[in-house]
């Protein structure tokens, strides 16, 4: 099996911007991290749609998801660009399928659209946002799914659900990205992939939790007549600094043999130092290539 790769440029979210005091040059070396994932054979970049700090909020920088997309799609010019994921709750949408359109275009068809229920409570709170239960949430995500999928494909959509409605909105210039769905979630996410998606993402580097949510996966696709081999599946392994390059192809090998074609590293400290970037450019991803 063939195998892509991406990585998460330094956005800030995994306080991994704060020993650079100055916000514009944090910014810079997030596009450095792009800009050299963009001259190798990384297939994509990707960021976070959070607005504060994990493990927990604090006063340092988050670069704002969808803004960075687009001005990440313009400092770079092969790499492919997505959210894990896009948080619905923060954009309605109709909204988000203009906006994910916009940014297809200004990186010239190179966008992996990236959308999920979102989970950060606090954020949502913080930032004014209703929180709702999870029935809500997921039944809210579920609608967003049609309605974007309608935007890119009709001229004039027409949705009415309970949580949006749109009444023959126009989305010129009419794009259809890549659309990736996160999340494992049997019940709602999964069908949405099967029916909706080109890629998924799940399981977070767990190889046994992989295969039992592809399995599910694979069920669905059967049941909507979907073909399975045509998504993207997906995972994140978050690297450890004491890993050497055979460990973490180690780990990627257990999600392969999970079924996962797609590998998104998180790797700490690259704002500052780009070796475990070519490291892995050279040494791990033709292994898999």
């Amino acid at each position: 099996m063939s195998v892509r790769f991406g990585v998460f440029v330094p956005q800030g979210w995994k306080m991994d911007l704060n020993e650079i005091a100055d916000p514009v040059e944090q910014y810079e070396a997030m596009t450095a991290v792009a800009k050299a994932a963009d001259a190798g054979p990384w297939d994509s970049i990707w960021l976070y749609d959070h607005f504060h700090t994990t493990p927990k909020p604090t006063l340092n920088t988050t670069f704002e998801c969808w803004t960075a997309s687009a001005t990440l799609a313009r400092d770079t010019t092969r790499v492919n660009i997505g959210q894990m994921v896009g948080c619905n709750g923060y954009r309605q949408p109709s909204l988000y399928a203009k906006i994910a359109s916009t940014v297809d275009v200004a990186s010239h068809g190179r966008l992996y659209a990236g959308l999920g229920a979102g989970w950060y409570e606090h954020e949502w709170r913080a930032y004014g946002y209703e929180w709702p239960e999870v029935p809500q949430r997921m039944g809210a995500f579920r609608e967003a799914v049609e309605i974007v999928h309608k935007m890119w494909t009709e001229d004039r959509p027409v949705f009415q659900g309970k949580h949006y409605q749109i009444d023959g909105p126009i989305n010129q210039p009419r794009r259809k990205p890549r659309f990736w769905l996160g999340g494992g979630g049997e019940k709602v996410t999964l069908k949405l992939v099967a029916k909706y998606a080109d890629g998924s993402n799940v399981g977070n580097g767990d190889a046994a939790l992989i295969r039992q949510k592809l399995a599910v996966l694979r069920d669905h696709c059967d049941t909507v007549g979907r073909d399975y081999d045509a998504i993207a599946k997906s995972t994140t392994i978050e690297v450890d600094p004491s890993w050497s390059t055979a460990q973490t192809a180690d780990r990627v090998e257990q999600v392969v043999e999970a079924g996962c074609d797609y590998v998104i590293f998180y790797i700490p400290r690259l704002a500052y130092d780009h070796e475990p970037l070519h490291r892995f450019a050279a040494d791990l991803i033709p292994r898999f290539a």
